[in-house]
């Protein structure tokens, strides 16, 4: 099982960093890129100032805790085409199938970790987020139990990872013993770092013994028909989403990655929230046609994916890296999507939000007059993260001037 990483060991972290790849004084060390599918009801996203001292909206009310600590921008987007089809522009830039941002930074960061990236998914899906320097697509985990043994099982204990989590035993039991000789040895900061890794730990196992529960529970009878291409309970979207932050938060804080991509998936599932089902599922919400109920019903759901980031920005918070500094402050965490009006099939104007690594924050910036391009501020990401480049697809501005 992989351990938080500790000021005990910045010997070795030195030595890793003079192999080459990212700078050691980099401001941010890590990166998150999360995608929605189906976009952000502009609307109830913008605020209408810009500056500090906007007003917070319906969809940032969620992370309003967080409003020094992340900064909203508007009027970004690759100068792509529209359609559903284009939505994977999101981390590659004006053309589809290329090099992605966040494998961008993996190649240069990701060789200091286990893994160099790890491509997630919530909900099933039917696009792609991440591509090599080759345009290949990568693959996206979608079983939060399948990325749960990929981060914390050893391949022989693998086969019985599933084992520990059915009979309730803690994967934790098996090395309390070294880990209590650990503590004897290491700082009195480590301490409490192990202390509040193994609690995580602890919860995580909880909540997927509580999923797996769930998931034997007799599916009540409703009057909808499963979509024949989304098997995989579609109405457990958020209850996955909600786990893979949880992961997330625990492989950054391992450093068993570096570069994280999550794409939050969207197709016919109808959710309930706050014990009311919605008038539609998500994908037909998410074509409103300017109806107020819709709008309504996509607006709740979308308030779902922003609390759930809300909780991810606080365990990052509450999480330390090796230096002492909060997981959040030396974290990138990049939200947005390839779909700036997904009733219109609109890739213009996309939705975004930065939060941690270091910068700046506390605005809405907006791109209005002059012609800034989301490729600017993925350069203005990449440097933060120590990559030297002044490039991303077609843009070559950066945004420094006006965010780091």
């Amino acid at each position: 099982m992989g351990l938080p990483m500790l000021e005990s060991w910045k010997g070795w972290a030195a030595e890793s960093n003079s192999l080459g790849g990212v700078a050691p004084d980099a401001k941010a060390k890590r990166l998150v890129c999360i995608g929605s599918y189906l976009g952000l009801h502009r609307p109830a996203f913008y605020p209408k100032a810009t500056g500090a001292d906007y007003e917070v909206t319906p969809l940032l009310k969620p992370v309003r805790e967080f409003r020094d600590e992340l900064t909203v921008f508007s009027g970004l987007d690759h100068r792509a085409k529209n359609g559903h089809g284009a939505w994977e522009n999101y981390l590659c830039g004006q053309n589809l199938k290329s090099y992605s941002l966040d494998q961008q930074v993996a190649d240069v960061i990701g060789k200091e970790s286990r893994f160099s990236s790890l491509q997630l998914t919530a909900g099933k899906n039917s696009r792609n987020m991440s591509y090599t320097r080759d345009g290949v697509a990568l693959p996206m985990i979608q079983r939060p139990s399948v990325l749960y043994r990929k981060l914390f099982a050893s391949p022989e204990d693998r086969a019985r990872s599933g084992y520990l989590l059915e009979s309730g035993v803690s994967a934790l039991d098996r090395v309390l013993e070294d880990a209590n000789r650990l503590k004897g040895r290491v700082s009195a900061r480590d301490r409490e770092k192990l202390d509040e890794y193994f609690t995580s730990v602890r919860e995580v196992e909880k909540r997927m013994e509580k999923q797996r529960a769930n998931l034997d529970e007799e599916v009540p009878q409703v009057d909808f028909e499963l979509p024949g291409y989304d098997p995989v309970a579609p109405t457990l979207m958020l209850e996955a989403e909600e786990m893979m932050y949880d992961l997330m938060a625990l492989a950054l804080q391992t450093d068993s990655t570096r570069v994280i991509s999550l794409f939050l998936a969207g197709l016919g599932q109808v959710f309930t929230i706050d014990g009311e089902t919605l008038q539609a599922g998500y994908h037909a919400l998410s074509h409103h046609g300017n109806d107020p109920d819709k709008i309504r019903d996509l607006v709740k759901v979308e308030n779902e994916h922003m609390i759930r980031l809300a909780r991810f920005l606080e365990q990052l918070k509450n999480k330390t890296d090796a230096e002492g500094r909060s997981l959040l402050d030396s974290t990138i965490v990049l939200f947005g999507t390839g779909m700036g009006d997904a009733s219109r099939h609109s890739n213009r104007d996309l939705p975004t939000l930065v939060a941690g690594g270091g910068f700046q924050h506390g605005r809405h910036i907006a791109s209005e007059g002059d012609e800034r391009l989301l490729g600017d501020l993925y350069i203005t990401l990449m440097q933060q993260l120590g990559l030297e480049t002044d490039r991303f697809s077609n843009a070559d501005r950066n945004v420094n001037d006006r965010f780091a």
